[in-house]
């Protein structure tokens, strides 16, 4: 695909994987639409931002909670520019069992409502426009949570609603790869622990001991935590360089996963 023209509309852009990917976006001349709902104090830096790209955009205000209010700020994104090539589907809540403690029903009902119910809402909305456009692509993000669960050095940081809601992403993501073909490729960035998701720019880092951390390095094959810049290489790769690629998860987790255990050396054998 090439980028230039096309309108992507990312969800949670005004801080964090969101706002990185926006503005790579925008800087490789796509137009914008960039939702937010809170974390007002990042606001003024993603609209200064946007305008140094140059790139024509909008910011759209939305608590993509309120399905009501999806099909409105879908049409008016379609609008403004006549049509949509793009949806990156980056919305979810946490899931920090060290921040939250112990389930409330309110906590456990917003992990399903934001990780799974905003993006399917958002999604069929989009989904005319996509199609219209002949060549479209989403990205739908979810979480390693979806096959670790509350386990191992990430037990402080996955609850079992936000690992429930992450493997439900993965349902999501074959179903709407069938909707969506051939003119739509939907396919799915599983992320480990990433700086500003559930490592050192969250409030729940900084409530874990140096033990803490660094056993979940230790579990990390690249024996680290994971940046922005690489979430925008993998969907670059998608967007611009997978033609043939639809309903498929691209896990990208330096191998946490895997654990951080190493092979040995090959036994002499007794034969």
């Amino acid at each position: 695909m090439e980028l230039k023209g096309k309108t992507a509309l990312v969800l949670g852009a005004v801080k964090g994987i969101g706002k990185g990917i926006a503005l790579e976006l925008a800087n490789q001349g796509a137009n914008i639409a960039a939702t937010h709902h809170d974390w007002d104090e990042s606001l003024p830096a993603l609209k200064n931002d946007l305008e140094e790209s140059g790139a024509d955009h909008l910011i759209y205000r939305i608590d993509l909670l309120d399905v009501d209010a999806v099909p409105e700020m879908v049409g008016a994104v379609a609008e403004k520019f006549d049509g949509i090539d793009i949806l990156i589907n980056n919305i979810e809540r946490g899931g920090w069992p060290v921040v939250h403690g112990e389930y409330t029903r309110d906590q456990w009902d917003l992990e399903l409502a934001t990780s799974l119910r905003a993006k399917r809402w958002v999604f069929e909305a989009s989904l005319p426009y996509l199609k219209a456009s002949k060549n479209g692509c989403v990205i739908n993000f979810s979480s390693i949570a979806g096959i670790t669960g509350r386990t191992g050095p990430a037990s402080l940081l996955f609850n079992e609603g936000y690992s429930a809601a992450n493997r439900g992403v993965s349902l999501f993501t074959e179903t709407w790869a069938r909707m969506g073909a051939p003119e739509v490729r939907v396919n799915e960035i599983m992320l480990g622990i990433f700086e500003t998701r559930h490592a050192q720019n969250t409030r729940g880092w900084g409530l874990l001991t140096d033990e803490q951390k660094q056993a979940i390095i230790d579990h990390t094959l690249m024996a680290r935590t994971g940046r922005i810049d690489d979430i925008i290489k993998a969907v670059l790769f998608i967007l611009r360089d997978a033609p043939y690629m639809t309903g498929s998860v691209l896990r990208l987790d330096g191998g946490y996963v895997l654990g951080g255990e190493k092979t040995g050396p090959m036994p002499r054998g007794v034969v």
